[in-house]
């Protein structure tokens, strides 16, 4: 009770359980969408009233726009001096190359820097609201293609070739070596805060809109999870007892699992934690202006 929940894209597929099971929980949560009306009708559609102990709260957020993000976090600094759990769940897919207005390559900038930015904005209100013994917590939302990945700063937005899976799974190793490189922060601050990345497993979303067509139904039956089953691990890495103390980990099916061999050299984290702030001109993190 009285816990607070930040978290972008819960409005379809595994945002929606996560909401859901964070609602059973008691936690407030302010949900960053795109559109709030029709999140809104999706969220009451889904979730009966009756069954939610906590409250949900719509704001507009574009993650993929730097200005929207910026605008997001002062609407929540304003109501929230303290948030206790942040999930940075929103995300695309293998979609066609296309530039945000920032100049950001899409998926780059959805599922990775936009985050970046909004846990730089929301850091000093989510480490006020942890204790020793009750570290809040960061969870990135990430996927075990990012073993596939490789950071590549020559072709880091996708301008001289571009592939959907590529650019996705290097925006997904981003994230993990941000959650290794945070982490490392926090400790060396004694910040009372643990960050955490998971995959959820292969979901049968929307976010496979701009995938294949052809996947057959019986192998989606037996390779693909329902969102429900998807949600879990999330849930599971932002408010499980028995991960106290055990931050900077990698979840899969609730359990710590392996990650890229980039995630275990500290310079390799610096590296792209520095390019990072540099792009988005930040220039102390988690102490914004």
């Amino acid at each position: 009770p009285g816990r607070v929940a930040v978290m972008t894209g819960g409005n379809r597929g595994i945002g929606l359980k996560i909401l859901d099971k964070l609602l059973q929980c008691d936690v407030t949560v302010v949900l960053g969408v795109r559109n709030v009306e029709s999140s809104r009708r999706a969220i009451d559609k889904e979730i009966p009233e009756e069954r939610s102990a906590g409250k949900v709260f719509l704001e507009q957020l574009d993650v993929g726009s730097m200005d929207s993000v910026r605008q997001f976090a002062r609407e929540v600094k304003k109501k929230y001096p303290k948030i206790h759990f942040l999930i940075n769940n929103a995300g695309i897919m293998a979609a066609p190359f296309a530039l945000t207005v920032d100049g950001f390559e899409s998926q780059m900038a959805i599922n990775y820097l936009g985050h970046f930015l909004l846990t730089h904005l929301l850091l000093p209100e989510i480490v006020a609201a942890g204790e020793t013994d009750r570290h809040s917590r960061i969870v990135n939302v990430s996927s075990c293609v990012h073993l596939m990945g490789d950071i590549d700063y020559d072709n880091f937005h996708g301008s001289k070739n571009y592939y959907g899976a590529t650019a996705y799974n290097q925006s997904k190793l981003a994230q993990i070596l941000f959650t290794k490189h945070l982490q490392n922060m926090m400790v060396a601050q004694k910040a009372p805060v643990q960050v955490h990345a998971c995959h959820p497993g292969v979901v049968d979303t929307d976010l496979f809109i701009h995938g294949s067509s052809m996947v057959i139904p019986w192998f989606k039956k037996i390779f693909f999870k329902t969102p429900e089953q998807g949600s879990r691990t999330v849930v599971y890495a932002a408010i499980s007892p028995k991960l106290e103390g055990k931050g900077g980990s990698y979840l899969s099916n609730c359990r710590l699992h392996r990650t890229h061999p980039m995630s275990k050299d500290p310079v390799a984290c610096a590296k792209l934690f520095d390019y990072t702030k540099e792009m988005l001109k930040i220039s102390d993190f988690g102490r914004p202006e």
